[in-house]
């Protein structure tokens, strides 16, 4: 395979976008970063340790102090509003002391914890909720204030929604009673290679979920590389959305896809007329997959994203 030439990379990265760019106006929005651009340390194999991710007793396993507070320096040295952070993270850092002193070092709050329970699987519904009140008071002691709940993975070439979509819907009604029961607000995270991927079944869950309970968290980019206009689907639910991804897509070899703000294929400039103004009980939060094969740092691409946004007339801390 071609080796990437990384200088070409962020030349082009740094071209001016096709979407329009608003030179005077001042958006009323701020602006997160999730956390997951930044690739975990590979940790070295050790003869007789437990399964990667799970702790010797199958609890959270540690995470490493420096990778997280890598993520805190980076996001919030360039402005971000907030942080969004898987809840392995949140948890494993409990025995580094907790999530505190960077939050107060960094003045950087987290905002949001993405996890979920299997939604399809009556059986681990009871286990699954209990799991989401522990973590998610821990979660709600750093002033967490929104749980993403992502979906579980499924093989989409042999999965059929209308079987489980009972099974779907109850649980997230039930797992967002017991978020709202602690203070916390569950908001769905429809995602690609999931039991809740496309447009028609985004909409039948969320028409179908009792929305006192259970929020909209749409990522628009995976919207977009699911094969649905995210323009419309944000329109469609608005009066719910309370969280979101702020993701683009080009279908490129990098990034699963996915690319820096404004290089894809994403409308972001409608995305952002929509947020605008509205409150929101999470926040917006840009997203780029990260990985072990990245043609620029984790940092290269909030920085070209926080470009972008500011040339959309958003403001930065």
């Amino acid at each position: 395979m071609r080796q990437i030439d990384r200088r070409d990379f962020l030349k082009a990265a740094a071209l001016a976008s096709a979407w329009p760019v608003l030179a005077d106006r001042k958006r009323n929005l701020k602006i997160g970063h999730t956390g997951i651009t930044w690739p975990a340390p590979r940790p070295p194999v050790t003869e007789g340790a437990p399964p990667a991710g799970r702790g010797a007793a199958g609890g959270p396993r540690r995470v490493d102090p420096a990778w997280i507070e890598g993520i805190f320096k980076d996001i919030s040295g360039l402005g971000f509003y907030g942080l969004e952070l898987f809840s392995f993270q949140i948890q494993g850092m409990e025995a580094s002391g907790g999530m505190a002193p960077l939050i107060e070092k960094y003045n950087l709050p987290l905002i949001s914890a993405y996890g979920g329970p299997n939604l399809m699987d009556a059986a681990q519904r009871k286990d699954n909720i209990a799991q989401a009140i522990e973590w998610g008071k821990l979660h709600k002691k750093y002033g967490g204030k929104v749980v993403t709940i992502g979906p579980n993975g499924v093989r989409r070439d042999s999965y059929n929604f209308k079987e489980h979509k009972d099974d779907i819907v109850t649980t997230l009604n039930e797992y967002g009673k017991a978020l709202a029961d602690i203070g916390l607000t569950g908001c769905l995270h429809q995602h690609t290679g999931t039991c809740i991927e496309s447009r028609d079944e985004t909409y039948a869950v969320m028409e179908a979920v009792d929305t006192r309970y259970v929020k909209f968290g749409p990522d628009i980019g995976q919207l977009q590389k699911g094969g649905s206009d995210p323009v419309q689907v944000v329109k469609d639910f608005l009066p719910i959305v309370n969280h979101m991804h702020l993701k683009d897509y080009s279908g490129g070899e990098y990034f699963v896809g996915y690319c820096p703000l404004g290089q894809g294929k994403v409308n972001i400039p409608a995305i952002l007329d929509m947020m605008d103004g509205r409150t929101l009980a999470g926040m917006i939060m840009v997203e780029l997959d990260g990985g072990p094969r990245m043609p620029m740092t984790a940092l290269e691409t909030a920085t070209i994203a926080k470009g972008y946004l500011e040339k959309q007339g958003v403001v930065f801390r």
